[in-house]
């Protein structure tokens, strides 16, 4: 199963990077130069884990990348800061906006569901993954 998380969400990161410089704006998501670029690395690394790695290996990357993003899913709700009416752009008021490198990479609302959602597919697919170190 890692390896199909890998292969699909790999698809989908690189996907979503490159939409991102058309559409900044996708699903209400802050999507930067800088986060594309993220996406996109992420992309590539999930795919070759999809193709070329391992089981043990997908499986592995699926937990450490699950656990990450879920981590950064919530601590941008944790640490993301409620806008002034003042401060609203075109976008509206984002009530959990997390400005990790101002101006660069900054995480909204959205940002912080979608990397919750992508840490658990990913956990799921981890963790319901049978992989033995040597069996590969």
């Amino acid at each position: 199963m890692a390896k199909t998380i890998c292969k699909i969400l790999g698809v989908v990161f690189l996907l979503v990077g490159v939409a991102g410089f058309v559409m900044p704006g996708l699903l209400g998501t802050h999507l930067s130069f800088a986060h594309n670029l993220v996406h996109i690395i992420s992309g590539i690394i999930a795919l070759y884990f999809g193709f070329a790695g391992s089981l043990s290996g997908a499986k592995m990357f699926c937990i450490i990348f699950g656990l990450v993003y879920l981590l950064l899913g919530v601590c941008g709700f944790l640490l993301g800061t409620v806008q002034a009416p003042s401060m609203v752009g075109m976008g509206g008021v984002d009530n959990h906006l997390w400005k990790v490198l101002p101006n660069t990479l900054e995480l909204g609302t959205m940002d912080h569901v979608v990397h919750i959602l992508l840490g658990l597919v990913f956990l799921i697919g981890g963790f319901l993954t049978r992989a033995d170190v040597g069996a590969d």
